[in-house]
C-alpha cells in the first residue's frame, strides 16, 4: 500500500496512527507529491493528501475512509467498534476532532493573508468553533481510553494539531482531565511515531 504524504498534515498523522495502532504501518510506503502533481490528481480528482493506493482496487480519500480501510487489514483489535453505542461514540469523536483540524487549516491560511473584516469575522468563527469543541472534549475525557478507538485518534491528532500551528493559542488551560490524557496519550508509538517537524 502507498500513501500519500505531508509530514505536517494532521490528517495524515491520523491515518498514520492508525497504521500504527493496527501493527501494519510496515505495509505503508510514504508517497510524498504535491497536492498540484497531475499524478495524484489522476487518482483522487480532489488532489489532497492522504491519498490511499491499495496492493488493489482503487485509490481512496479522505482520512475517515482510509482510515476505516486500514482498520480491516490485520488482525490487531477494532479501531472502529461494531454496531451499538461504542461505534457512535467513536464516530462523533472523530467528527469532532476531524471538526477541529477542519476549522484550523484554513484558520492558519487566512491569518497570513491582508485582514479586513469579513476574514477577521471567519477566523474568529473558526477559532470559536475549536474552543467549543476543546470544551465538549474536556467534558467526557475522563472515558477516553489509551487510543483504542478512532475516535481517540482523531482527538489526540487534532490537539497535537493545535500545539503545531497554535502553541500561541494554548488549549489546556481550563481542560485539565484533556491535559492529562492528552499527555498521557502523545508518549505512545501511534502518537510519538507521527510526530510534525519541530518549527
Amino acid at each position: 500500500m502507498k500513501i500519500t504524504y505531508s509530514a505536517a498534515s494532521p490528517y495524515v498523522r491520523k491515518a498514520l496512527a492508525c497504521a500504527i495502532a493496527r501493527g501494519i504501518d510496515g505495509q505503508l510506503e510514504k508517497w510524498t507529491i504535491a497536492t498540484s502533481d497531475a499524478a495524484l490528481r489522476a487518482i483522487n480528482p480532489l488532489s489532497k493528501v492522504p491519498t490511499l493506493v491499495p496492493d488493489t482496487g482503487a485509490a481512496l480519500y479522505d482520512s475517515p475512509v482510509i482510515c476505516e480501510y486500514l482498520d480491516s487489514v490485520g488482525s490487531a483489535p477494532q479501531l472502529f467498534p461494531a454496531a451499538g453505542p461504542a461505534r457512535w461514540t467513536a464516530l462523533r469523536l472523530q467528527a469532532l476532532g476531524d471538526g477541529i483540524m477542519d476549522a484550523s487549516q484554513p484558520r492558519r491560511r487566512e491569518i497570513g493573508l491582508p485582514q479586513d473584516e469579513g476574514r477577521t469575522d471567519y477566523i474568529a468563527q473558526q477559532r470559536g468553533k475549536v474552543a467549543a469543541a476543546v470544551d465538549a472534549l474536556e467534558a467526557e475525557a475522563g472515558s477516553f481510553g489509551d487510543l483504542t478507538t478512532i475516535g481517540e485518534i482523531t482527538v489526540a491528532c487534532a490537539l497535537g494539531y493545535l500545539d503545531f500551528r497554535f502553541a500561541n493559542e494554548p488549549w489546556r488551560p481550563g481542560h485539565p482531565k484533556l491535559d492529562a490524557w492528552y499527555a498521557r496519550v502523545v508518549k505512545l508509538p501511534a502518537m510519538a511515531g507521527t510526530m510534525p517537524p519541530a518549527g
